[in-house]
């Protein structure tokens, strides 16, 4: 029980860092630092590793079941593959200045959920070790 939250935690970890780095991107786009080209290849880079690793993560609570754990990390996986179905979920160069602002606010929410997700992985560990000493 132990390993399934100690992966979980490393999962959405890594998670965390991929969508910090995608807003560290944005951020460098808007404050001049990096032009659009450099930035969109960036993000475009980490966006389907991000998405494979957020539905072996789903995957993971819902083979272990933690349905809870599941259901938060469900509306998360469900936004990403409609983005892959409808092929927006790369940045597009010559329109990522028109989109900044929805792609960083995507991308807050996205942090949001993750770091919950994060918070409710390290309670569930903490109790699971508590529970397998008693």
């Amino acid at each position: 029980m132990v390993f399934v939250w100690l992966t979980a935690f490393f999962f959405l970890t890594a998670l965390i860092v991929l969508v910090i780095y995608q807003l560290m991107c944005l951020a460098d786009l808007e404050f001049d630092y990096i032009n659009p080209y450099d930035s969109s290849s960036r993000i475009n880079k980490v966006v389907i590793p991000e998405f494979v690793l957020q539905g072996v993560l789903c995957l993971l609570f819902l083979l272990s079941g933690h349905w809870l754990m599941f259901l938060f990390c469900a509306p998360n996986l469900y936004y990403n593959v409609r983005l892959y179905q409808q092929r927006q979920h790369l940045v597009d160069v010559t329109e990522i200045f028109n989109q900044l602002n929805g792609e960083k606010k995507r991308r807050l929410l996205k942090l949001i959920n993750l770091v919950v997700l994060l918070f409710l992985s390290l309670f569930w560990m903490i109790w699971s070790v508590l529970e397998d000493v008693e």
